[in-house]
């Protein structure tokens, strides 16, 4: 059990602004686990997908002047956040979205798809 709670925490902490691969993470629990893949992708995704709403909330308390670098968000709304898992730039499109006022639902759920797609590519070569 604190095996996955350390993957949730990874997983969220790795969508916000700090730096930690929770590739890697799900992936040495993988190896450790093999026979609970389907549990551990849960949790992976569940903890991302957290970190990133946390990220679109910090958006959306940003005080509303005009931010450089938003027109992709804005130009593609939501489904812009398929992409929310990439490295360093997966962040900013969490809090622009937030800051645009992307509505929240859908956020939440292009967020998850996006990571789910991403863990399950990991489980699978695990």
């Amino acid at each position: 059990m604190a095996e996955l709670a350390a993957l949730f925490a990874a997983s969220f902490i790795a969508a916000t602004l700090f730096p930690l691969p929770s590739e890697a993470a799900l992936f040495a629990y993988l190896k450790l686990h093999p026979d609970q893949t389907a549990l551990a992708v849960t949790v992976a995704t569940v903890g991302n997908t957290a970190g990133g709403m946390t990220s679109y909330l910090l958006g959306r308390v940003v005080p509303r002047k005009e931010l450089k670098h938003l027109k992709t968000v804005e130009r593609n709304g939501a489904p812009i956040l398929l992409l929310a898992w990439l490295p360093l730039i997966g962040d900013a499109l969490c809090v622009g979205a937030g800051w645009l006022r992307v509505n929240w639902a859908l956020a939440l759920c292009c967020m998850a798809a996006g990571r789910l797609a991403r863990y399950l590519v990991v489980a699978a070569l695990s």
